[in-house]
């Protein structure tokens, strides 16, 4: 260990030390951003940057459950990165498919798939089912995996499952529009029985949403971090929690 990782050590442990788990967010989503752009300031491939990028998320998993928090939402694949090379999306994918099987061998998370499922390759589609299969029943963190994930069409999804269901009670479009409301939509979404997240983090130093749980996020703080996501570290993650417990949530009050 050097001077610098004993510095940050001890500044960890304080930040830590006065943290209040009364204040902590009881869910977390995070864009996992900069996996590329850190390995390319590496000298590595994107493959590279992604393995790092899913290698993190278990250590950040655990930070989460050192302070209590009840559900993280990972953002791992969006709806837009089905345009990129080929080359760049399989062995990301397959990463995406090892990540997914590892949290539900850790036996820690319950993993719950939020995105279009039917965007995903069929291995794909399996890995996460089985995934949620087989974690249905632990009692820990509520691990959702956002994989074929977009805000958008998480709400266009959601307004479709609401009219397929009344079609199917019979309701007219006029009896539909004099009762759906806000919460109508809200248990048609991906997330339907789920806390909205507090806080909402970006790693790489973007300051944008990028179509994240828009939704969910209408009254979420969030929390731009310039660092890299395989980069990411204990100390930015209580910072992170500081900055939360600092600010006032007033819902628009």
């Amino acid at each position: 260990m050097n001077l610098r990782d004993l510095v940050y050590g001890l500044y960890a442990r304080r930040v830590e030390g006065r943290l209040d788990h009364a204040q902590v967010p009881k869910h977390i989503g995070v864009i996992l951003d900069g996996n590329r752009r850190w390995a390319k300031a590496s000298g590595g491939t994107a493959a590279q940057g992604h393995k790092a990028g899913a290698d993190k998320i278990s250590e950040f998993l655990g930070w989460c459950h050192e302070t209590d928090v009840e559900v993280v939402t990972l953002w791992m694949l969006s709806t837009d990165n089905f345009d990129r090379p080929e080359d760049e999306l399989i062995p990301l994918l397959g990463i995406i498919e090892d990540t997914v099987r590892d949290l539900a061998a850790d036996g820690r998370w319950r993993v719950h798939h939020v995105g279009t499922l039917d965007l995903l390759p069929a291995r794909t589609q399996s890995v996460v089912k089985e995934a949620e299969q087989a974690t249905v029943g632990i009692d820990g963190i509520l691990v959702n995996v956002a994989v074929g994930y977009g805000g958008r069409q998480e709400i266009a999804d959601a307004v479709r499952s609401l009219l397929l269901e009344h079609a199917d009670k019979g309701t007219s479009f006029e009896e539909l529009a004099e009762i759906v409301d806000v919460e109508h939509i809200s248990e048609h979404l991906y997330t339907r029985g789920q806390p909205d997240p507090d806080l909402v983090i970006r790693t790489s130093g973007e300051q944008r949403l990028s179509g994240f749980m828009l939704w969910q996020s209408a009254h979420s703080e969030y929390y731009f971090c310039e660092v890299f996501w395989p980069a990411f570290r204990k100390v930015d993650f209580l910072r992170a929690l500081r900055d939360y417990a600092a600010r006032h949530r007033r819902y628009g009050a």
